[in-house]
């Protein structure tokens, strides 16, 4: 390994050379305290940065083991030592000049969830840390300006790491309670299913966020209070006693008028898959892990999808065992994005009524007279939800603004008014007589076999060039194809599109033989990605991008609308 020395006598070398010569600065160089190595670097000052990593070892860092015991502890410290690097990477990013990004100092923006990502690697059993960065080489149009690089790699990134990345320098009490809170979020998770529960909503939470394209919670927003009805008392083994709104497994059912606060609670119960940052506001809004949301999703691509449960004897003939379209309608969609997430084994769905198709979730009663259940080729959601968790103990909850139809078969109701939650089903429950439904129970729907075993297209053999571009939240395009994600709307991170990348590129490359069922390809991805970590489905060992950990769930929806998928 090279000195830092080194590195500033190459630099001496190749100042104002042409811009090609900066490759000569790929290696290691031990600095004090820290290796840090120059992975990748630019094809010139325009293109993307250059790749540095920072590695430290467990002895320099000396972070207690205490605060990276368990997974969770571990995955927040790395997500706060990110948070403290790129605040600190804020102030010292541009200060040295050039052409295009010349001075430019970044790693991951992270949001209000707390992700695994490839910006930060601690290793749990030495202490070692890992965190990668990018850096904009400085030039003067084409030419390498090696001062300007000096003064960031040996004045300004050293007090970026210094101040960010050894425990000495650190806020020990922060530290901790950011290890704290994610223990006692993991805790909340494990015992919702002890407690009969899909979900928890603390007392005290604020829901609602700044603005519709703000993540921060509203100021001045109305604190969450639970109904006694529905009143859960944990004792967590860091905050102590906490209350909060259970909502029970089986059907639940959220109303209310509009502006009163129904989506946003929905919409928290989405994110709480995740854990959250102190703050936000969410903290302690918890959800089973694998819940997912479902909607309407005109135009999206199905492959052979059997959506027979909801969808059958189509007037064309159309198989719907194996359904397969280019441009699904809103009510094959939804159909096809239930039995998707039953497949990625979801035991939570979670349901917009303003989202979803009105065909595929009910039928009032003056249609039912007048096109009868023969005539109609879909059953619709009321019919099934029902079967869902009592034959497959898999759980709904619903917001319904305009449909009673659902008072008739959910367990609970809950009523939103201004942002406060009412437990009103026996009311709901004895309004509902009043109005019974007409059509009788059918007869229950066999699950699918889930047996697709898609096989790997050519054009992504080993060894070909695969264009690869992460389009934000919204998507991934891998060479000519776009893979649209607009929908998943539990994606809270570009960084998790571009893993959701990788992860196709990778199966197609390593894992689709025509053998594997998809659940199996999904289940080697989630073992690779334990075992050595999201780097691991980058083909390049040197040029890692900024990832985060997409869920099992977001994994399955982006193979299912890969329109290239061969089945």
């Amino acid at each position: 390994m090279q000195t830092s020395t080194d590195l500033k006598n190459l630099l001496s070398r190749i100042d104002r050379r042409g811009y090609p010569a900066y490759k000569d600065t790929k290696g290691a160089y031990q600095f004090p305290g820290y290796v840090l190595s120059i992975d990748h670097v630019q094809g010139d000052p325009f293109a993307a940065p250059s790749k540095l990593s920072v590695h430290i070892g467990g002895r320099e860092a000396a972070f207690p083991p205490e605060l990276y015991r368990s997974p969770c502890r571990r995955i927040a410290l790395e997500d706060e030592l990110v948070r403290r690097f790129g605040a600190q990477a804020g102030g010292a990013s541009f200060r040295a000049r050039g052409s295009g990004k010349s001075g430019l100092i970044a790693i991951s923006r992270c949001c209000q969830e707390v992700l695994e990502r490839t910006a930060c690697r601690l290793d749990p059993n030495t202490g070692d840390i890992l965190l990668r960065l990018e850096v904009g080489f400085p030039a003067n149009g084409r030419t390498i300006n090696a001062r300007e690089l000096e003064k960031i790699l040996f004045e300004l990134l050293p007090r970026c790491v210094e101040s960010s990345l050894f425990y000495r320098n650190l806020d020990a009490k922060r530290l901790r309670a950011v290890a704290d809170l994610a223990e006692d979020q993991q805790y909340i998770r494990e015992m919702l299913p002890k407690l009969g529960l899909c979900a928890f909503v603390a007392d005290g939470s604020i829901l609602p966020r700044a603005s519709g394209v703000s993540p921060l919670p509203m100021k001045g927003g109305v604190p969450f209070c639970s109904p006694a009805e529905l009143r859960v008392t944990l004792e967590l083994p860091h905050k102590g006693k906490l209350t909060g709104m259970g909502i029970k497994k089986g059907v639940t059912l959220i109303v209310g008028g509009g502006y009163h606060g129904k989506s946003t609670l929905l919409e928290a119960l989405e994110l709480g898959v995740y854990p959250h940052i102190a703050g936000d506001g969410r903290e302690y809004v918890v959800t089973d892990s694998s819940a997912v949301k479902i909607r309407a999703e005109d135009g999206r691509s199905i492959r052979q999808t059997d959506i027979s449960m909801f969808i059958s004897d189509l007037p064309n003939g159309k198989d719907t065992v194996r359904f397969t379209t280019e441009d699904a309608s809103g009510s094959t969609s939804q159909a096809a994005n239930v039995v998707e997430s039953i497949e990625a084994g979801a035991s939570l769905l979670l349901i917009d009524e303003d989202t979803s198709a009105t065909n595929f979730m009910v039928r009032d009663e003056l249609m039912q007279r007048v096109i009868h259940r023969e005539m109609e080729p879909i059953t619709p959601f009321i019919d099934r939800i029902r079967e869902l968790y009592d034959l497959h103990g898999i759980s709904t909850v619903l917001v319904a603004g305009s449909s009673g139809a659902y008072f008739h078969i959910a367990d609970h109701v809950i009523q939103m008014d201004r942002y406060l939650p009412r437990e009103i089903t026996a009311l709901a429950k004895r309004e509902a007589e009043a109005f019974p439904l007409r059509e009788a129970p059918l007869t229950p729907a066999k699950l699918s076999a889930f047996d697709r075993r898609p096989k790997a297209s050519p054009e992504y053999r080993s060894g070909e060039r695969v264009k690869l571009k992460s389009l934000g939240r919204d998507g991934v395009s891998l060479n000519r194809e776009t893979i649209d994600l607009r929908y998943l709307e539990q994606l809270t991170d570009g960084e998790q599109t571009a893993a959701l990348g990788h992860c196709v590129l990778y199966a197609q490359r390593h894992l689709l033989d025509g053998r594997r069922t998809l659940r199996e390809i999904v289940d080697e991805l989630e073992a690779l990605i334990e075992r050595q970590g999201l780097a691991a489905l980058c083909e390049s060992r040197t040029n890692i991008p900024f990832l985060a950990r997409p869920r099992r769930q977001e994994i399955f929806a982006c193979f299912d609308r890969c329109r290239g998928l061969r089945l």
